[in-house]
């Protein structure tokens, strides 16, 4: 699952390294059983998520589909959350990463490789 390379980038400034969750297989394993995770995993297509068999809570954003951070939550292990209405991706990351990296509702985030390209998420 781990995309090489990959990073968060909000207004031009990197917020985190990223995992790309890329297949429906690495979208329906997530984070399960990990102990820890550096930087962040999106999921796309993604409107809604769990923290069952997670280890540790979790920052999750939602996006649309321009990239757009519409919600922002955290959720405690073991939890189910509400489908987001418009949601297209989630970012995933360690509880307090979104803090560390000031994202907030409303931020537009690019997955960009090293190569500089743009993904769609």
């Amino acid at each position: 699952m781990k995309s090489s390379g990959a990073w968060l980038v909000s207004e031009g400034r990197v917020l985190a390294s990223a995992e790309i969750a890329a297949d429906s297989n690495s979208r329906r394993r997530g984070l399960i059983g990990r102990d820890h995770l550096d930087g962040a995993i999106i999921i796309s297509p993604c409107r809604w998520i769990h923290t069952f068999g997670m280890r540790f809570a979790l920052d999750i954003a939602y996006l649309d589909t321009e990239g757009f951070a519409i919600k922002t939550v955290h959720m405690q292990r073991n939890r189910l959350g509400a489908p987001v209405r418009h949601g297209h991706a989630v970012i995933e990351a360690e509880a307090g990463a979104f803090i560390r990296w000031g994202l907030h509702v409303g931020d537009k985030i690019e997955v960009r490789h090293g190569s500089d390209e743009t993904l769609t998420t």
